[in-house]
């Protein structure tokens, strides 16, 4: 990214540092979720000023990504994965801009968490550089910080899981309330516990990233050389029974 220039905004949520820049000729708006050096854990992430934020600064389709564990043979380490369902299993994480009063109340449908025009132009982008994307997991988010059990991974898998992390709820939930398109590229950089042979670290995880960084980076420059400014899903309509925006 280029032309970087760190702002400041304040939110009804807190106050919040995006990053502003250009990225395949395109004005984008890159917010880490964990702060400088991952000083944020993934339970007190802000992500209510986060979406906020790019939502006022106009972003209007957001592409992330999540370090996720896989729970499956069909996804192994190093692969990319494009997420279309998810079960929540977070516990003190605010769900909602709408809490009643003059905010209304808005029970936003997500049969469609993830944007499936977005993850299509994802897939296309991939195709173009070659890459190998799998489209479609169900991804399970916990609370977190800690890994979960074995007993929990079983259950998980019980439950029709795919994949599981700590970050995409409430974001990818937050963004639908705003009218974004949200799609989410997994990272799978370990194996769940009661899979892995090994006891899972931190440190694991960090060094996967970095493996699959450059893949990844171009993915993301590639999949904005060919997204289109209008929304033509249903994305942009999810808020309309509460008349906002």
């Amino acid at each position: 990214m280029t032309e970087q220039r760190v702002i400041s905004m304040e939110t009804p949520f807190g106050t919040v540092e995006p990053v502003l820049g250009k990225l395949a000729k395109q004005d984008v708006v890159f917010m880490s979720r964990h702060g400088q050096d991952h000083a944020t854990p993934p339970h007190l992430v802000n992500y209510r000023g986060n979406i906020w934020a790019l939502r006022e600064l106009g972003v209007r389709k957001v592409v992330a990504t999540a370090a996720v564990g896989s729970l499956s043979p069909n996804y192994r380490l190093g692969e990319l994965v494009l997420l279309d369902q998810f079960l929540d299993f977070t516990k003190s994480r605010p769900q909602t801009f709408y809490e009643g009063g003059q905010q209304g109340v808005l029970h936003v449908d997500m049969t469609e968490p993830y944007c499936s025009a977005v993850r299509k132009v994802i897939t296309e982008a991939s195709e173009h550089l070659g890459l190998v994307v799998k489209n479609g997991a169900c991804y399970v988010c916990t609370e977190g910080p800690r890994f979960e059990t074995p007993a929990e991974i079983r259950m998980f898998q019980h439950l029709g899981a795919d994949l599981v992390g700590m970050t995409s709820v409430p974001e990818v939930v937050l963004a639908r309330e705003l009218g974004m398109c949200y799609a989410s590229i997994g990272m799978v950089t370990n194996e769940a516990a009661g899979i892995a042979d090994h006891p899972l670290s931190h440190a694991e995880v960090i060094n996967s990233i970095k493996d699959l960084e450059t893949n990844v980076a171009q993915l993301i420059q590639a999949t904005l050389g060919l997204l289109t400014p209008g929304q033509k899903c249903l994305c942009a309509s999810a808020n309309a029974e509460v008349g906002k925006f």
